[in-house]
């Protein structure tokens, strides 16, 4: 059984939300990618490929010894195709829904998080997260406008229109929650970098494999999607070197809730950048979310 998480320093609080923003941020720079031409898979392929040459030139430079068990070896296999399912199963719901919308089904994953943890190695949440999930799911529920009120559509025709988006995101939130517990676990005595360039290899070849089976790259075309698909690529390489490197250390359970400031900044980007506005009522409901996070990360133990 796993040791209980620590409180956070401001310091490490301050990187979480850092996260937060860059990929919020990175959400944002992949719709404007859709939005003039470029795939998922493509940019999925793009991001991961980019991400795993930097860091494994880093790996080389710095001399970071590779010395794995068979154990860290099916756990760094298992995580890289857990975060492969992520990547294709988020970016489908970003292109399908509004950026912010996609974002706050997708941070459910607290509640998996917990979930899987629970199961595999017999972690008990702490009670300030069963505290805080109630308020994140009220907030969820209003801010995707789950009974179609704000809509107009009514709870069918909403479903009609979100439904497949939401799928793909809670999918998301699935296997991300249980790639964040096996990267604790199973892989947190590894070196940060030796984490990320294994989990961007292996995402960047099946998303690779994706590409050509679907014929072949389907990139920009447009201005506006290349420098999409290049922001997106240095944000989310940025963002998920820093998350597999240091949410490890602070134990993931709890604490990775802190990144659901991430909806919030993607709402205000996507507002100012693709001209993506929700109703008063789902913005209340972000505002929930956030605030019932803001408190996690805040709270004293």
């Amino acid at each position: 059984m796993s040791a209980p998480a620590r409180a956070l320093s401001g310091t490490a609080f301050f990187i979480l939300l850092s996260i937060g923003v860059l990929m919020g941020a990175n959400h944002v720079a992949a719709r404007l990618a859709f939005d003039h031409g470029t795939g998922v898979a493509t940019a999925v392929a793009v991001r991961c490929l980019a991400t795993a040459l930097v860091v494994g030139v880093f790996l080389l430079l710095q001399r970071v010894p590779v010395s794995l068990t068979t154990r860290q070896r099916k756990g760094l296999l298992a995580i890289g195709l857990l975060v492969g399912v992520q990547s294709l199963c988020l970016y489908s719901a970003v292109a399908r829904l509004p950026v912010a919308l996609a974002l706050l089904a997708f941070n459910s994953y607290p509640l998996w998080t917990a979930l899987w943890a629970r199961l595999f190695y017999q972690h008990r949440p702490e009670q300030a997260l069963f505290r805080a999930m109630p308020a994140i799911l009220v907030g969820l529920v209003l801010a995707l406008d789950v009974f179609g009120k704000s809509s107009g559509l009514g709870a069918a025709g909403q479903w009609r229109e979100i439904g497949e988006g939401v799928a793909f995101a809670l999918s998301a939130a699935a296997a991300f929650g249980l790639a964040l517990v096996l990267t604790q676990h199973e892989a947190g005595s590894l070196d940060g970098r030796l984490r990320t360039f294994s989990t961007m290899a292996i995402v960047s070849a099946l998303a690779t494999a994706g590409v050509l089976w679907q014929g072949g790259p389907q990139l920009p075309t447009a201005a506006a999607g290349w420098w999409g698909l290049a922001i997106l690529t240095l944000l989310y390489g940025s963002g998920i070197t820093l998350l597999l490197t240091v949410l490890p250390r602070m134990g993931v359970v709890g604490n990775s809730a802190i990144m659901n400031v991430e909806p919030v900044i993607s709402l205000v980007l996507a507002w100012v950048i693709l001209g993506q506005a929700i109703a008063p009522v789902q913005v209340l409901g972000a505002l929930i979310v956030v605030g019932a996070v803001v408190w996690l990360g805040m709270r004293k133990k």
